[in-house]
């Protein structure tokens, strides 16, 4: 659904699969971005084509533009032609089957567009011919491309598509926290599998499917011609030998949206470890309630792949305004209104939101997840991978502490 999908200028493919990946990539891009020169207009002399202005259908207000002071607006992920991509950028939708996420991807899309970016949406998720169709369009441009930026190195798709294509330069962008546990699997050598996941028996697609992961996890091993470059927020300890690491300070977020307006009360993060298993949801439920009721919490602030009935009893029982971002939390706590505390478990956001919110007075905490929450369906990793997403938090960005009791 995208126009000129398969020109042959394209060098970058980004292969993304939630809104986080894509407004990653686009952080990665705005660090690549050459300096503008003379006015400072985007397209005046820099190799930038000057994005169009579009009025917007999705009714997100249109981020400043800080060169030009003037709103921009961008088009949905199936809209019309766009100019040529920055530096032959173009960013790959594998569409998941979520509306919730389906939404939020098609809202970044519209803002990747209006940076000048080429996007390629794919329904890869569509029909059990959908893959074959995704991945058969997919690899003329995989076989051309000279870089390859991919949000997911554990994504199955991603994997399949790493060992068609032959680009001599790999980036890894963040998908929150699995990035760290990715760097350090990487570096031990070890196979890729979600830290949640982990410890867990191996089911018959994985058996079937390690061939294509352990190729995967070759390619994304430097060697002779050919490199392989982190671009992350997240701490990470273990580097492998040879790969380059890069820090996200959301530079593009800081530059495009607020400062914003700040709220008395206080917010809360939503997290999606009921739904992956992790935590029991009686116990979540309490914590929340205890969180709201200990900090004057007003709103919730919803993860996408929270579950409607989940949400739905959360809001009876505690009488939160539960929020439904329709943009990531970074762009929606960076343009406002948002309280001037955010209370959050262990999560990416607690990494991430100090570094968009950087320069605010916004002031972000974390609660640790009790073991007593666990479910007996918890990897064992579990509750170590989770203290040490909170306890890298305090350390690197001085967060507080809150607690439920």
């Amino acid at each position: 659904m995208s126009p000129r999908a398969g020109s042959a200028g394209h060098h970058t493919l980004a292969f993304v699969e939630s809104p986080v990946q894509l407004l990653n990539v686009l952080e990665w891009a705005h660090t690549r971005a050459p300096r503008r020169t003379g006015s400072g207009v985007p397209g005046d002399g820099a190799g930038i084509p000057a994005p169009r202005d579009r009025r917007s259908e999705a009714g997100i207000p249109a981020p400043r533009d800080r060169r030009s002071g003037a709103g921009r607006t961008a088009v949905d992920a199936a809209g019309a032609d766009d100019g040529p991509a920055h530096e032959g950028l173009t960013l790959v939708v594998l569409s998941p089957t979520d509306p919730m996420t389906r939404g939020q991807l098609r809202r970044m899309a519209q803002l990747a567009r209006d940076e000048g970016h080429e996007v390629r949406w794919e329904e890869a998720r569509r029909g059990t011919a959908a893959p074959f169709h995704t991945v058969g369009g997919l690899t003329p441009m995989l076989r051309r491309a000279h870089r390859v930026v991919m949000g997911d190195p554990f994504s199955r798709y991603v994997q399949l598509l790493l060992t068609i294509t032959r680009a001599r330069e790999l980036v890894v962008v963040d998908d929150g926290t699995a990035t760290m546990e990715f760097v350090a699997q990487l570096a031990r050598g070890e196979r890729l599998v979600r830290w949640h996941r982990k410890g867990g028996r191996r089911g018959a697609r994985d058996l079937l499917f390690a061939p294509v992961s352990a190729s995967a996890r070759r390619r994304l091993t430097p060697k002779s011609g050919r490199t392989v470059e982190i671009f992350s927020s997240m701490p990470i300890d273990e580097t492998p030998d040879g790969v380059t690491v890069r820090t996200n300070d959301f530079a593009w977020t800081r530059s495009r949206f607020g400062p914003p307006r700040l709220t008395k009360g206080a917010d809360l993060v939503g997290t999606s470890l009921v739904e992956t298993g992790v935590v029991d949801g009686d116990r979540y439920l309490e914590a929340v309630q205890a969180l709201a009721r200990t900090h004057g919490a007003t709103r919730y602030f919803a993860h996408r792949r929270e579950s409607p009935e989940k949400l739905h009893r959360l809001a009876v029982e505690t009488g939160l305004q539960v929020v439904r971002p329709d943009l990531p939390l970074e762009l929606i706590a960076r343009r406002g209104p948002i309280g001037r505390t955010i209370l959050s478990f262990p999560s990416t956001v607690v990494h991430t939101l100090p570094l968009a919110l950087a320069g605010t007075e916004v002031r972000v905490a974390v609660c640790d997840i009790d073991p007593a929450w666990l479910t007996d369906h918890a990897s064992p990793r579990a509750q170590g991978f989770l203290s040490g997403v909170t306890g890298r938090a305090r350390d690197v960005h001085g967060l507080s502490s809150v607690s439920t009791a």
